[in-house]
């Protein structure tokens, strides 16, 4: 036990962690030539197309130092803030981790996130300078910004180059004198802990853990304590570039399990495994549960296609735990699920997965986020708002509130001011203003998050140039003046498109709906109104018009009465089209009101 090593690679995005992780496969030798390619460890298309690591990669390597023979279990981790209960997982199955901060971007907000949350986990930190090769580096600057934050000293600090593998030697030797060894009981009841899992549709789910105490061998008997169920081990192993089935595996190392479980339900990531015949008496502290943030519904296009979109989703969960879902029905769209994300981009990701791996084409709906109502019978008694029809009626409403964050950006000097007036215009209020160094400065603002949920993170990048981060935390729940804003589409409301919006912008951005509604729904054969309302008042209101057929085309001369009569047939057909006709709203129109400020 004392020759394994366990440590994970935390960054923010763009910082060279996956190319540092290849150079590390390459020089332990895990990979052969024929295997190379960039990114290695990124296996979805998904994260080559974009560029991203979105899943947690574990990989096992050996190595000899001073003439012992070392495991070393590594552990990639994604850099987006989305993805940052990957991280936390990733952290929880570690003793060590490597920092690495870019020589040319120096220090961001997702740097010091993940920092934290390793240092909240007591893990060895051992930072790393990365692309030191590049024209632009500024290794000098960004070494003090380092000694600033982590309190180290200089000669800690790991020069380095993802691209040309210098330093990569120093950064091994560093993992094995620094990060310490697991500790644990090897005759101690078995407990592992679950950290990911992924399914296999010919082998069904793939579990990966760490064990903490004891061991586990092929073919015993195990339980998984969470849903106290209980299997046979059919084959255990360690996760090289492929798996490599072993009979045991031993306190403290990394493996993955496959008991033939088909039914994704069954397993839970953070749960402990024990042995079924002697069990462990107490599960080990996982990782806290996840706090989605944004919330949308995904429906199937068909709706006899609901139950296959029910599977595909439990499969997604197995290798995505921060993905949450819970049946619902809609009248404009029929059955579905309410999905809690962790932010904008994990929706799309998520969407682009159910369409890519599982076939699944669908629709989403509007993303919100949860609210706090309380009526004025139960003042103290809050009622969960996931949509903004389960609103109780204005006339019996006490209060709203909403969720609030603490955002933290760090920008360049030049570009505080536009970041400022957008966080403004976002209902944000700044609590703190520090400047790192002399062009770059830190802000902190206390934010609604729905105000984030939308275009915020493209409209940050757009004012800064792309040279601000962001990342944040939650703050819980504060009372605001909210409205429901809903959209009536010949008179009848779609619950779809209803939102909740703060009383100060509830006309602009109702105005702003209608308008895009009316470019992108098709005409019909009679005039249809497109209305946003709260409660009974009309605030803005715009006009799809008929296509209209010329009836009186055939009357040429004769008398006006014989026109009158045509126009007043059309007129009467129409009207009573309109009382029966159905309006049919493409997907383009949800995915719309996203977009206002195009």
């Amino acid at each position: 036990m004392k020759n394994i090593r366990n440590f994970c690679i935390i960054a923010h995005i763009d910082h060279g962690k996956s190319t540092l992780a290849d150079r590390l496969l390459d020089f332990t030798h895990t990979v052969t030539e024929r295997e190379k390619q960039d990114q290695l460890l990124d296996n979805m298309d998904l994260e080559r197309e974009r560029g991203i690591t979105i899943k947690s990669h574990a990989i096992q390597m050996e190595y000899e130092h001073k003439g012992e023979h070392y495991i070393l279990n590594l552990i990639d981790t994604p850099g987006h803030v989305d993805f940052s209960y990957e991280v936390s997982r990733s952290i929880a199955a570690c003793e060590g981790a490597l920092l690495i901060v870019d020589a040319a971007q120096s220090i961001q907000a997702q740097t010091i996130s993940n920092l934290y949350l390793a240092l909240e986990h007591d893990l060895e930190i051992i930072p790393v300078l990365n692309k030191i090769d590049l024209p632009s580096a500024n290794p000098e600057e960004v070494t003090d910004d380092i000694i600033d934050l982590l309190g180290c000293k200089r000669e800690d600090i790991i020069p380095a180059s993802g691209k040309t593998g210098f330093g990569v030697d120093k950064i091994l030797d560093a993992i094995i004198d620094k990060v310490p060894a697991p500790k644990g009981d090897p005759s101690a009841p078995l407990q592992a802990l679950i950290f990911d899992s992924v399914y296999n549709p010919f082998r069904g789910v793939e579990t990966y853990f760490r064990v903490i105490n004891g061991e586990i061998r092929t073919k015993q008997r195990i339980k998984f304590m969470a849903t106290d169920k209980e299997y046979f081990a059919d084959e255990v192993g360690t996760l090289k570039l492929n798996q490599v089935p072993k009979s045991v595996i031993k306190t403290g190392d990394v493996g993955y399990l496959i008991t033939g479980i088909k039914e994704a339900q069954e397993i839970k990531v953070g749960d402990t495994i024990t042995d079924a015949l002697n069990p462990s008496k107490v599960r080990i502290d996982g990782f806290e549960d996840v706090k989605p943030m944004v919330f949308a519904g995904i429906y199937p296009i068909e709706t006899e296609d609901y139950e296959e979109l029910r599977h595909s989703m439990e499969k997604l969960k197995l290798n995505d735990a921060s993905l949450v879902f819970l049946p619902e029905s809609s009248m404009a769209l029929g059955f579905g699920f309410r999905c809690g994300f962790l932010g904008m981009l994990h929706l799309e990701i998520i969407q682009e997965r159910l369409e890519r791996e599982y076939d699944m084409t669908v629709i989403t709906t509007v993303p919100n986020v949860s609210y706090h109502a309380y009526t004025k019978k139960n003042p103290d008694t809050p009622l969960l708002v996931n949509n903004p029809s389960d609103l109780p009626d204005p006339s019996g409403l006490d209060r709203v509130e909403e969720p609030f964050i603490k955002a933290t950006i760090i920008t360049k000097s030049e570009y505080v001011g536009p970041v400022m007036s957008l966080c403004i215009e976002k209902r944000g209020v700044i609590k703190n203003q520090t400047y790192l160094t002399t062009d770059r400065v830190e802000l902190h603002f206390d934010m609604p998050l729905s105000e984030i949920v939308f275009d915020f993170y493209d409209r940050l990048k757009t004012v800064s140039k792309g040279y601000a981060s962001f990342d944040y935390h939650p703050l819980g729940m504060r009372e605001s003046k909210l409205v429901k804003v809903d959209i009536l589409l010949n008179s009848q409301p779609v619950d779809a498109l209803s939102s909740l919006i703060h009383t100060d912008n509830a006309f602009t951005i109702g105005k702003k709906m209608v308008e895009k509604l009316r470019q992108l729904i098709p005409r019909q054969q009679f005039d249809i109104p497109i209305q946003a309302a709260i409660g009974a008042k009309i605030i803005a209101r715009e006009t799809i018009k008929a296509v209209r057929k010329d009836v009186t085309a055939k009357c040429y001369g004769g008398d006006i009465s014989r026109k009158r009569k045509l126009l007043e047939k059309q007129k009467e057909g129409k009207k009573r089209m309109r009382q029966v006709g159905n309006v049919e709203i493409p997907q383009q129109a949800f995915l719309a009101v996203l977009k206002l400020n195009d």
